[in-house]
């Protein structure tokens, strides 16, 4: 498919945060006792999201918080563990450094995602019944700046934390090109520090922060249509330099509505890595 002839926009349903009075939660597990797992609501608002490859020069992670790049992987089997953690991590760590100039990287986690027949394409809430994780439609960024710094001391705990460091997801499809549920990401400079929304992440055992994003008109959002194998999406979720143009970068899946309905069902690989600057 010849990307280059898309259209240069199309309109898509993004899940904001609705502002609460209290503070906001959502656990990541299906309460046994009754309890509610999420006092979060979200408003979904139909928006522009610009075809990211008609503009591709002019964005850059640093610049805007996000960039897409070719980087092939020598992985023949992502549902393979050892396989993704022995070679796939070690790819990361190098490619990060390369592209800011790090002196340390080190990749922390990954998810794989897939979208299963007959399931819904997005999901809103917690994974409750142990299916694979599906595309997540609420816009969101992995860290605060609480739990940015906390994930400093986590990964590397004998880093002084005034080092500047940066978190960085890469995303990439797995088997085919991403059709169906792209990944939509807001120009970080758009965001005002005033839209974000501090909500609690529970888990069994701990507990973590993300940043819910309530809507502004302000919003710049981009995709890359039909992401190929081949291709990493690069955006920063936490920068630790608060002069930085770009340090957190919100995103969401949508559903593409001017995707084929025999597009092949969503599978993609996002990894976190951790890298020390100058």
């Amino acid at each position: 498919m010849n990307v280059q002839k898309m259209n240069s926009f199309v309109m898509g349903e993004l899940g904001y945060a609705v502002p609460l009075r209290e503070r906001a939660f959502q656990t990541m597990y299906e309460p046994q006792d009754g309890t509610p797992g999420t006092n979060c609501a979200y408003d979904m608002r139909s928006c522009r999201i610009s075809n990211a490859r008609q503009v591709e020069s002019s964005l850059s992670l640093e610049g805007n918080g996000f960039e897409l790049l070719d980087a092939p992987s020598a992985v023949k089997d992502f549902y393979d563990e050892a396989e993704v953690a022995n070679l796939y991590y070690r790819e990361i760590e190098e490619l990060a450094m390369d592209m800011t100039g790090g002196t340390k990287a080190r990749v922390y986690d990954h998810l794989l995602r897939q979208r299963e027949e007959g399931r819904p394409s997005l999901t809103m809430g917690r994974p409750g019944d142990g299916s694979k994780p599906a595309a997540v439609g609420r816009v969101h960024n992995d860290y605060t700046e609480t739990s940015g710094m906390a994930r400093l001391n986590m990964v590397f705990p004998e880093v002084e934390p005034q080092l500047p460091f940066l978190i960085l997801n890469f995303w990439r499809p797995v088997l085919n090109p991403v059709i169906d549920t792209p990944l939509a990401v807001c120009d970080a400079r758009s965001v005002s520090m005033t839209d974000w929304i501090e909500t609690d992440i529970i888990y069994p055992t701990r507990k973590g922060q993300i940043y819910m994003l309530k809507h502004s008109d302000a919003h710049r959002w981009h995709y890359y249509p039909t992401m190929q194998p081949y291709e990493i999406l690069v955006f920063k979720t936490y920068d630790s330099r608060r002069a930085a143009a770009a340090r957190m970068t919100p995103h969401c899946a949508f559903d593409d509505v001017t995707a084929p309905g025999d597009a092949p069902l969503r599978r993609s690989m996002e990894i976190r890595c951790l890298v020390l600057l100058k």
